[in-house]
């Protein structure tokens, strides 16, 4: 350290000692102006880096380190799209794969709710064959009773045309007493009973 203070007078001390010279001197030489500027310039920039050396390393230092730290990160940064390129080209490579499964699953499902319809469809064509039949039966049982309701009513007209032709009055009377006298005894019989 000590030389650096030394170095540091000596830089102070030489622009004194130039600027010094003694009085009444005349011109001085061309050369030695130019020498002094240059001995200036050199003192100058001496002392500039002699002060400005430390903050300037610092400085430089700092700025290496942020430009290390920047190219690590950077680095990182590149390793990690990298990986997410290399992922995302996978999931494009399995894509294909999952449509094509896709397609595969909605095929079965189309062939099993077809088969559900068709099933179904079956079912409800069973059940109108039935309802049909039924209905059928019923009418027929409807049509077999109004025909038989008619028969009978027919069979009663035709019976009673029959009998109001063949009953005279006094067989009619005659009718009359011997069913009275039916109910009579059947009276006693169960009275007696």
């Amino acid at each position: 350290m000590s030389n650096r203070k030394a170095a540091l007078a000596v830089l102070l001390l030489v622009p004194f000692l130039l600027a010094s010279s003694p009085e009444g001197e005349a011109h001085e030489p061309a050369t030695s102006g130019m020498l002094g500027k240059v001995i200036n310039f050199a003192v100058l920039f001496g002392g500039l880096t002699f002060a400005l050396r430390k903050p300037a390393r610092n400085f430089l230092e700092k700025r290496t380190r942020d430009i290390q730290a920047s190219l690590d990160e950077a680095r990182e940064a590149r390793i990690q799209a990298e990986a997410r390129l290399e992922g995302a080209r996978r999931r494009i490579a399995s894509l294909a794969d999952e449509v094509a499964q896709l397609g595969r699953d909605a095929e079965v499902e189309g062939l099993a709710g077809k088969d559900r319809i068709k099933a179904l469809a079956e079912k409800e064509a069973l059940r109108i064959r039935t309802f049909t039949q039924q209905e059928i039966d019923l009418q027929l049982k409807a049509g077999i009773q109004e025909l038989k309701e008619y028969t009978a009513d027919l069979a009663a007209s035709l019976a009673e045309a029959r009998m109001k032709g063949r009953i005279t009055p006094a067989a009619q009377s005659d009718l009359i007493d011997k069913s009275i006298e039916r109910l009579a005894d059947l009276h006693e019989e169960r009275r007696s009973g």
